[in-house]
């Protein structure tokens, strides 16, 4: 597009101001963005923190376009210009797209409602419907950024929806796929790996055998219930605050806006949103978001666990553990030729530690409920939206550049297993505790092998030791006949959905009727 001039004059309640003539953005944007960027004339710079890196994230701009063209679809319906409408779902659709990212500046620190970047929101598409439509750029004729973007709504209501919106899209779309990639992944080695007898650790210290393939079935089994806990989280979510407009009172909204809109929004997004039941408790307190931010940290300290004993397990190649060999993707030292080192497991744990940080932020946020409305919204999504980006990208890059790579050293497993004294645990049954408990410390303490202490003992003879002393007959415990650890999983890529949605607290989940409150809407 082509502008004669570098600035055009825009009007709000406080008066006139400049804006640049190449953006989209009006008034009321300028004004917070004159407060935040040190590069316009105006000095004062209340809301300068950060720059350009702090800006709203991505996903909740599109999501502001879902939530706008949703809102004029439904408003047409009561009785919005026809043309202005379209023209707005015109403007909308090119957010939804990405088109308009540059022209939404806003950092996160600013009001707690988010008021500046809905009238952002509200400003760019009407200034763009504007255009469409032939007229002057700042002319507010013959599209509105408050009568007609923002008709029948609230930043109050908006901004909750459009962070419900945005979480819901990217856990469906990047998480969960992440997730359950990496699951495929650990489960496929833990299959692999079902032969492999070796050494189990518990203190940190020699234990009795296990199999490779029974590590990393814990592992998998973490990944899944992982995954079911941030589909149980997704009902909630799916529960929108639009229609509640300023205190949840559905004050200047029509009967019937706040049903209308949620369907519109599903329609667009194919996710199951509904009108929340209750918009006092949809724009007062944002539970659902801290609760969504809670799943992600139990994911965290899961992974936490997974990699780094795929690090320890790994770690060597000569002079540590050793079991497994990790992919050698890059040297790993400026200093020390040939040293590769585990990046990928220091990665996604790094990221896993940013998790639990930003789920910190989160609860404190969730609880900045005060009155009829949460006041730390714009943090509240900035943080989730971090946690699930990261953490999706963080799984996939683990997946493909660790996990599908890992190789059991077999060698290594079996000269550690051999050595182990808590072998020793397989004669308990026929020469009790006790006398099995001298063995194990006489071999430590005088370096011996436990048949060896063991016959200097005169506990057993050789042939008996040979016999009772098998690690593979260590591994059934108290399973189930039949039973094998590896032999199915519910959680594979292909049939995941099916098996969540027969969960009982998901297929099942509604509404306390106790809690429902009805609300009358005014036209």
């Amino acid at each position: 597009m082509s502008f004669q001039q570098k600035h055009r004059i825009e009007k709000d309640t406080f008066g006139d101001i400049q804006v640049p003539a190449d953006r989209y953005w009006g008034a009321q944007t300028q004004r917070m963005k004159s407060d935040i960027d040190l590069h316009l004339e105006r000095s004062l710079q209340n809301f300068n923190i950060g720059g350009p890196t702090e800006r709203m994230p991505e996903p909740l701009i599109k999501a502001f376009g879902i939530v706008k063209r949703a809102a004029a679809t439904v408003n047409m319906s009561y009785g919005l210009d026809q043309t202005i409408g379209n023209a707005i779902i015109q403007a909308a659709d090119e957010v939804i797209e990405g088109k308009l990212l540059d022209h939404f500046p806003l950092v996160v620190w600013q009001t707690g409602s988010g008021t500046q970047t809905n009238m952002n929101a509200n400003e760019v598409i009407a200034n763009r419907a504007i255009e469409i439509l032939g007229g002057q750029l700042g002319s507010k004729n013959p599209v509105h950024p408050n009568d007609h973007v923002n008709m029948s709504q609230s930043s109050n209501d908006t901004f909750p929806t459009a962070m419900h919106v945005s979480a819901s899209i990217e856990i469906n779309k990047r998480l969960i796929h992440a997730l359950t990639r990496l699951h495929d992944a650990i489960y496929d080695k833990s299959k692999s790996f079902a032969n492999i007898i070796k050494i189990g650790r518990t203190h940190l210290q020699d234990a009795t055998p296990l199999t490779l393939g029974n590590e990393f079935s814990g592992y998998a089994q973490q990944l899944a219930f992982g995954i079911e806990r941030v589909k149980a989280t997704l009902p909630r979510l799916y529960y929108l605050a639009q229609g509640g407009t300023a205190v949840g009172t559905g004050l200047n909204t029509f009967p019937g806006f706040d049903v209308k809109i949620a369907a519109e929004i599903s329609k667009i997004t194919g996710l199951p949103f509904q009108s929340a039941p209750n918009k006092f408790e949809a724009l007062a307190a944002h539970d659902a978001i801290v609760e969504v931010s809670g799943a992600l940290n139990v994911l965290s300290v899961s992974i936490m666990k997974i990699a780094n004993d795929i690090r320890f397990l790994g770690s060597g190649p000569r002079c540590g553990l050793g079991e497994i060999s990790l992919p050698e993707n890059e040297p790993g030292s400026s200093i020390m030729p040939g040293k590769v080192n585990p990046t990928q497991c220091e990665a996604i744990t790094m990221v896993a530690a940013q998790v639990m940080g930003n789920n910190t932020a989160v609860t404190i946020s969730g609880s900045y409920g005060h009155f009829e409305l949460n006041v730390f919204k714009p943090v509240l999504i900035k943080n989730l939206l971090h946690s699930i980006r990261i953490l999706s990208d963080a799984s996939e890059s683990f997946t493909n550049n660790c996990i599908v790579g890992i190789k059991a050293n077999e060698k290594k497993i079996n000269e550690i297993m051999n050595q182990s004294l808590m072998l020793v645990t397989a004669l308990n049954t026929h020469i009790g505790y006790d006398k099995a408990a001298s063995v194990a410390k006489k071999a430590h303490k005088e370096d011996l092998t436990l048949k060896e202490a063991a016959i200097k003992l005169g506990v057993l003879t050789e042939s008996q030791f040979n016999e009772w002393v098998k690690p593979e007959k260590m591994l059934a415990g108290d399973m189930p006949s039949g039973h094998s650890p590896h032999a199915t999983s519910p959680y594979n890529a292909s049939n995941l959905l099916k098996v969540l949605v027969r969960i009982p607290f998901i297929s099942t989940f509604r509404p306390m009727r106790a809690l429902t409150v009805t609300v009358t809407t005014r036209g």
